[in-house]
């Protein structure tokens, strides 16, 4: 492969776990800052109940201020129908359903068990269809669970045969507590591409809270991963996952495909910049590491 698309999910899973709450216009102008640097797929905000994630209470009010680009997709993460409901009267482009691999941790995410995930998520799926909207299925725990330990092989099989009959656009595995390496990649891709029909997309939602981030990012082209999920400056983190600590940064993967001679579409100075915006707005240093490593050869 000699591309890979790059879906930003900063505003979402990168501010969720956050002690400091960006004002609406910030978000916005998070949104504007990753299109400046030609990234065309945005997970904007998740329709989730405030008092569960009080970040992303101001859903609503980000996808009513954020500019309509051609081109541009933007998308809102659902786990019911309620959330579903509240993401179409918003006017999303796509849906991210989440369903979970390990039962506890679908309990602590969605309060139900990891089947009722994985049935309701096939009837948003149906109901996102008939509303014109794009959806992807994203698998949460594929690669292992804060609570459970290890997700067999065997059991995730199972729950991405029930996904791929459910027809969404795209299948996603997650990373969601940053365990995987690239052995693990390979193998459970390799399961998700095997099951998936000819034509669905396969995406990989990856955390770096073991430093193998980037090293899956590798694995995942070459397993035939088309869209990567990352965020600007590293920041992110599951509220209901213990010691999950932020998403893959963005830079890291725009540095490392530039080198390999892989297109991403996205200027690696612009979203430099916008991770020193963003290092600002939260007061801390973020993960990524080219902000202070730069880029090589400099100024490239």
């Amino acid at each position: 492969m000699t591309s890979i698309q790059i879906c930003e999910v900063s505003p979402r899973d990168g501010l969720q776990n956050e002690s400091v709450f960006l004002t609406t216009a910030e978000k916005v102008e998070l949104v504007e800052r990753s299109i400046r640097a030609g990234i065309r797929r945005i997970e904007v905000t998740s329709f989730v109940h405030p008092k569960r994630v009080p970040q992303m209470k101001d859903a609503a009010e980000v996808m009513a201020a954020i500019p309509r680009i051609t081109g541009v997709s933007y998308a809102g993460l659902v786990i019911n129908a309620r959330g579903l409901e509240r993401a179409l009267a918003a006017g999303v482009d796509e849906v991210n359903i989440v369903v979970v691999a390990s039962d506890t941790f679908a309990q602590r995410n969605q309060g139900m068990s990891s089947q009722q995930s994985v049935e309701v998520a096939a009837e948003l799926v149906v109901a996102a269809r008939a509303a014109g909207i794009r959806s992807t299925v994203t698998i949460g725990a594929s690669f292992g669970c804060p609570f459970d330990g290890e997700v067999p092989v065997d059991r995730l099989r199972g729950i991405i045969s029930q996904v791929v009959d459910a027809a969404p656009d795209e299948l996603a595995l997650a990373d969601t507590i940053g365990v995987a390496v690239p052995r693990d990649i390979t193998e459970r891709m390799g399961i998700a591409r095997f099951l998936a029909p000819v034509g669905m997309p396969l995406r990989l939602h990856l955390h770096d809270t073991r430093h193998t981030g980037v090293a899956n990012a590798v694995a995942a082209l070459a397993a035939g991963v088309v869209v990567l999920d990352s965020s600007i400056g590293g920041t992110g983190g599951c509220p209901f996952a213990p010691k999950a600590t932020g998403n893959v940064a963005t830079e890291d993967l725009v540095y490392l495909f530039n080198r390999s001679g892989v297109t991403t579409g996205v200027d690696l100075e612009a979203v430099l910049e916008t991770t020193a915006w963003l290092e600002q707005r939260l007061g801390k240093a973020l993960p990524g590491a080219l902000l202070r490593a730069g880029s090589f050869p400099p100024g490239s």
